[in-house]
């Protein structure tokens, strides 16, 4: 996992994970040093990874006062539960659709559960947390956020792009990947993550755009792409393209079966 503090008072803790045939997708997690700190998702769930010794370098993990959990897809609760337990004043920002997609797996105590919806704020001492959906989303339990102290963004899978190597997935900032391959990767997420776009009303779509717009923060923190700073207008022009991308089609069964072949021993019959 790697570590960078981008801008004071946020750290990134990313993890890419490698997609076969369209490249290295960012996976991150985030502390807000609030006064009542916050973790924003908890990492993959594969058996593997051990979220909460890595965060322990980051932050004591009994100081955590809130896990916002921007929605309940496997990559973005890996450690939740192991958080829950090293974290035992903590309590799981999320909507009442999301708690109850958790519960499916494991419950949730409803102790440990603060039920938010966009238009919400969450107030962490020294800053509220005002929540609002994200353009892109992939789960109907999606929150993303914006921080009252500096006005960054939190806005989990919306502008994400799987990058060509792992060391582009873990920039301290998106400006080292070439627009190109940026601009790119983007549309590829978006007709990936949110097929739905393709089929939305043109206006109607841009106008989820123009609140985003409007906050003009500084720094855009997605789950799936390195620390945008600066940037937000260049990510939110790609975003305007997005309806009218190529939709995206995966590989079927033929394809499967060919990749398999490329990895048959040597002499297999």
């Amino acid at each position: 996992m790697h570590v960078s503090r981008p801008v004071p008072g946020v750290t990134v803790l990313a993890d890419p994970h490698e997609v076969p045939g369209i490249g290295h997708l960012p996976v991150n997690a985030f502390v807000l040093h609030a006064a009542e700190p916050v973790v924003v998702d908890t990492g993959l769930s594969l058996a593997d990874r051990r979220f909460v010794e890595d965060l322990a370098a980051v932050v004591d993990p009994a100081d955590v006062r809130w896990i916002w959990l921007t929605h309940p897809d496997r990559d973005h609760t890996g450690g939740l539960f192991d958080l829950l337990v090293a974290a035992p004043g903590a309590k799981v920002v999320t909507t009442f659709l999301g708690m109850g997609i958790l519960s499916t797996e494991r419950p949730l105590p409803l102790d440990r559960v603060h039920l938010l919806n966009p238009g919400q704020s969450l107030d962490v001492g020294d800053r509220e947390l005002r929540a609002f959906r994200p353009p892109l989303f992939d789960s109907p339990c999606t929150t993303g956020f914006q921080e009252t102290a500096t006005g960054a963004v939190f806005t989990s899978d919306c502008f994400g792009a799987p990058l060509p190597t792992a060391e582009l997935a873990v920039a301290d900032d998106v400006r080292a990947v070439p627009a190109g391959d940026l601009g790119a990767g983007q549309l590829l997420w978006a007709t990936v993550d949110s097929p739905w776009v393709h089929v939305v009303d043109r206006t109607a779509f841009e106008r989820t755009i123009e609140p985003l717009r409007a906050m003009a923060p500084p720094a855009v923190f997605s789950t799936h792409l390195p620390p945008a700073i600066g940037c937000t207008d260049a990510l939110l022009d790609v975003l305007r393209q997005t309806p009218d991308a190529d939709p995206f089609t995966g590989p079927d069964q033929r394809a499967l079966e060919e990749l398999l072949a490329g990895f048959a021993p040597a002499g297999a019959t």
